[in-house]
């Protein structure tokens, strides 16, 4: 159950004599308080049951539409099966690992399979793909978009999910994609001079925020994986450099677009950038040696980023679209990033728990409220590109199916469970306190 209950010492009107004023209880738009761990398992899973009827687990022929379990007769009619999302997106990239993270935290491994028997398929099929596609590049594949990769979006959020499923037992041979998309990622994808990963569009020499989430994790799980220190000096680099840039230390937040040949660089905090940023510093620590010469500095900009954060958190538990523009809408997939992210920076102990915390869970209490009974994660803000006026980010639409609100549900389902598991909370005078044994 939400909150405390509404203490009544009298059958009198409420006044400051017959009743403690200071225990009335507060008409809040969100649930306030910790929610049990059933409850949030509940949540997931309505996301869990909706996302395992609505994707693809098996590949069938598009002719005939029977499904092919011979993957000796794969052609270029082979496709997935019909589904609602495209698995080989950073989206679901984002997805994989949260599933992963379920069953980390909660020891039922329904959601790791979900994972698993996806990128065992990719495993599955690659060698013949690469095969067809040395002779002829554009032959059909429903794994193009992870062989051949033309943006960090096709590499990063997929490449690291795979190293997790890799270290936490899959055994598929998942090597040959990781190591070409790292490849992708390390060799192939454009940079400016000083080695920032950056994009020609929608102008030349330009970075985005989002990018940082598109490639420093798969860089920090291949440091992890090999114990090459290499991947973990381009991962810190990028942050450095990201954040010497982009970085706003007024107010402690992120813009979303840095262009080189512009004299002037406007300041649109857009909140899903921002929540790609904190969690790429959170995915990163969470590998990063500590004796590695960037650590301090990765770990120093999380809590100012986060400390900025919290600062605009609005009272229903959401974040806005943009962050510090309070009449734009509130929006969900930003909101379940932050709350991964801090409870994750809290549960590793990054940031002051007592401090944090009850932020932390009023913004998963507002997640809640947006997955639907149907496991709809709605109030997500579609996919958004760049751009340098306020309008373009007040009415980017809001759509169920964009993939974006997903994996974040996952991911803070999963780490809000961990930290409810490691402390106790309580409400105190009305307001929900981190319980200290005295």
């Amino acid at each position: 159950m939400f909150g405390a209950s509404l203490i009544g010492f009298s059958q009198e009107p409420a006044n400051d004599v017959t009743t403690p004023l200071h225990l009335l209880q507060a008409n809040y738009p969100t649930p306030y308080g910790a929610q049990s761990i059933e409850d949030i398992v509940l949540t997931v899973d309505r996301v869990y049951d909706f996302l395992e009827s609505e994707t693809a687990s098996k590949l069938i022929d598009s002719k005939t539409h029977t499904e092919i379990t011979n993957y000796k007769k794969l052609d270029e009619n082979t496709v997935f099966s019909p589904g609602a999302f495209r698995l080989t997106s950073y989206e679901w990239g984002v997805t994989y690992a949260g599933m992963l993270h379920l069953t980390e935290a909660t020891g039922d491994e329904k959601y790791a399979d979900y994972t698993n028997k996806r990128l065992q398929i990719f495993a599955d099929i690659a060698p013949f793909y690469n095969k067809k596609m040395k002779v002829d590049k554009n032959y059909p594949s429903p794994i193009k978009q992870s062989l051949k990769p033309h943006a960090l979006d096709d590499a990063g959020a997929v490449c690291a999910a795979m190293i997790k499923a890799k270290r936490a037992g899959l055994d598929a041979d998942l090597r040959p994609l990781i190591d070409n998309f790292i490849d992708y990622i390390s060799n192939k994808q454009f940079r400016l001079e000083d080695g920032t990963l950056a994009r020609n569009r929608p102008q030349p020499n330009t970075l985005w925020l989002d990018d940082l989430f598109m490639s420093v994790p798969a860089l920090a799980q291949m440091g992890k994986l090999t114990g090459d220190n290499k991947y973990f000096d381009d991962a810190v680099k990028q942050i450095t450099q990201f954040s010497e840039r982009m970085f706003n230390a007024e107010n402690n937040l992120y813009m979303h677009g840095w262009v080189m040949a512009m004299e002037d660089h406007p300041q649109f905090h857009w909140a899903r950038a921002n929540g790609w940023a904190v969690m790429t510093l959170v995915e990163l620590l969470d590998v990063l040696p500590e004796s590695h010469a960037g650590y301090n500095t990765v770990l120093t900009q999380l809590q100012k980023h986060i400390k900025g954060l919290l600062k605009y958190q609005d009272g229903t538990g959401f974040w806005h679209q943009l962050i510090d523009k309070n009449e734009t809408y509130l929006e969900t997939s930003a909101t379940a990033i932050y709350t991964y992210a801090m409870a994750k920076a809290i549960n590793n102990g990054y940031i002051d728990k007592m401090a944090y915390s009850p932020a932390v869970l009023l913004a998963w209490n507002a997640v809640s409220t947006k997955v639907n009974e149907k496991g709809h994660v709605e109030g997500t803000c579609v996919g958004t590109g760049m751009g340098f006026d306020p309008a373009f980010y007040y009415y980017r639409p809001i759509n169920i199916y964009a993939a974006h609100g997903y994996g974040p549900v996952l991911l803070a389902g999963a780490e809000v469970i961990k930290l409810l598991k490691s402390n106790t909370f309580e409400i105190n005078d009305s307001s929900l306190q981190l319980k200290v044994n005295n």
